[in-house]
């Protein structure tokens, strides 16, 4: 039954001329038809009139990262890591190998001609030679052709995979360019972050620093219990400890960062802004999947490495049918050198082979087989991309619709404790309470502060996620036309 549909395939590819890959169809997409909303979706930012910016309902991938980060040292900084970024460069030379396979496969469609020049020296015994010439020279020069004709497509299918694959590594690399702009940026909110932390700590040091020292001053008038000195200290050394770690994970962070940029951290950066004040665009339109996710470049290399197992399945099917090689000479013969360009010395050959596999332990059958699961495999990890993609949409609308509030309430918590702080100072110093009351509100205060450091954070974060899961981030400029993909 297999065979006579390869026979059926076989006489519609002589009839039209075309490969015997089977006809492509995209996989529907497995996703529902619009992004969730309601609930955590349903109180997605405005534009407001207090300053903030707008996408004015552009896409996020017509919105140039230079539009999206204020930010000139950030702004710096991502153009620094698009240019030396290693892992970047790695993604360009691939595009540039995938290019060059496509043009070796190319050029088998095409005959190939060479020229060629030689010199035959032979001895024959004497009883054999018909002349009594025991040694004959023979000089040649002429050129020599030859050429596959590609009758059921072969070839063809192999340079429709070919090319296919060269436009799955371009997409793979222009994800990789739009990941590392929201790598960048999000390791350095985290830099930001860290300045934060540092700053916070270090008036927790004080703070607390300040405390020990009215508490030793009490304690050495006879006011103070030796509880309540030690747990002064306590704190102070705890803080001092904090600071220590938040010194470190900044330098991480740094080391993150330079790690991205290719080189070491510039010198002449201009000046950067601080965490609250990067203002970036809260209001990218998250449109229809099948608008956003079919223009992501990871489904379009999902996409290409099916179309490359699709052609690569008419290849599979055209080797279980003849294939025809024509080769063929002209040029000159001599026995002396100089006889070479003599009238006479033409000489010329013509060989045309048909090749037909009989029998080949089933290993056609097994190619074409295997051929048929790759596709079905490509065709998963086609699904997958999609429901990936969908989901990171999903979930940056979901994270967007949350952290205002989320950091409304933090701020209000953040106020609270230090008025409690401010109030358990004054009843510890009137006498009304012990001084274990200050203790707590000095933690509580401190891990309030860091709490809503962190959420800020999140929140910028989650922006960039957002505006890399929507495609942004392949041009510079708002208004600019994009790059060919394949561009250098």
């Amino acid at each position: 039954m297999r065979r006579l549909s390869l026979i059926a395939t076989a006489i519609a590819v002589l009839a039209t001329g075309c490969t015997m890959a089977p006809k492509y169809e995209r996989p529907a997409a497995p996703v529902s038809a619009g992004f969730p909303s309601g609930g955590v979706y349903a109180t997605q930012p405005r534009p407001a009139n207090d300053g903030s910016r707008s996408a004015d309902g552009v896409a996020a991938a017509d919105i140039g990262w230079r539009d999206f980060f204020v930010d000139a040292r950030l702004q710096q900084l991502i153009g620094i890591s698009l240019k030396n970024n290693r892992d970047l460069r790695v993604a360009m030379l691939n595009v540039q190998a995938a290019q060059a396979q496509y043009r070796i496969t190319r050029s088998e469609l095409f005959p190939t001609l060479a020229a060629q020049g030689g010199q035959s020296k032979q001895r024959t015994p004497t009883d054999l030679s018909m002349f009594n010439q025991t040694i004959s020279n023979t000089y040649s020069v002429g050129l020599n052709a030859s050429w596959e004709i590609d009758l059921f497509g072969r070839v063809q299918s192999l340079k429709d995979q070919a090319l296919a694959k060269y436009f799955a590594t371009a997409y793979a690399r222009k994800a990789a360019e739009i990941s590392l702009v929201s790598q960048v940026a999000t390791q350095y909110l985290q830099v930001l972050q860290a300045d934060d932390l540092l700053a916070v700590t270090r008036q927790t040091l004080k703070s607390t620093s300040d405390s020990y020292g009215i508490v030793k001053l009490q304690f050495d008038h006879g006011t103070a219990s030796e509880l309540d000195l030690s747990q002064a200290q306590t704190v102070m050394q705890s803080a001092a400890a904090n600071l220590q770690a938040q010194e470190r994970s900044r330098a991480q962070a740094v080391n993150a960062l330079v790690l991205l940029l290719g080189e070491p951290m510039p010198a002449d950066l201009p000046r950067g802004m601080p965490l609250g004040g990067q203002n970036l665009l809260t209001d990218l339109p998250a449109g229809l999947p099948s608008d956003v996710l079919l223009g992501r470049p990871d489904i379009m290399e999902a996409e290409q490495n099916l179309l490359a197992a699709n052609a690569n399945i008419g290849a599979a099917r055209a080797a279980f049918f003849p294939s025809i090689s024509l080769t063929g000479s002209f040029g000159t013969l001599s026995p002396t050198l100089g006889g070479l360009f003599k009238p006479g010395s033409a000489a010329w050959g013509f060989a045309p082979t048909i090749t037909l596999p009989i029998f080949e332990g089933g290993q056609n059958l097994a190619n074409l087989d295997l051929a048929n699961i790759q596709k079905r495999i490509e065709i998963a990890q086609y699904e997958k991309a999609i429901q990936s993609a969908f989901r990171d949409v999903a979930d940056g609308l979901a994270a967007r619709g949350t952290y205002d509030q989320q950091i409304d309430a933090l701020e209000r918590d953040t106020a609270a404790q230090q008025r409690r702080l401010d109030l358990s100072t004054l009843r510890y110093r009137n006498g009304v309470d012990s001084y274990l009351g200050v203790l707590t509100a000095q933690q509580d205060l401190y891990s309030a502060q860091q709490t809503l450091i962190t959420a800020r954070t999140q929140r910028l974060a989650n922006l960039v996620s957002l505006y890399q899961a929507l495609g942004g981030g392949w041009i510079e400029r708002t208004g600019e036309t994009p790059r060919a993909v394949d561009a250098s």
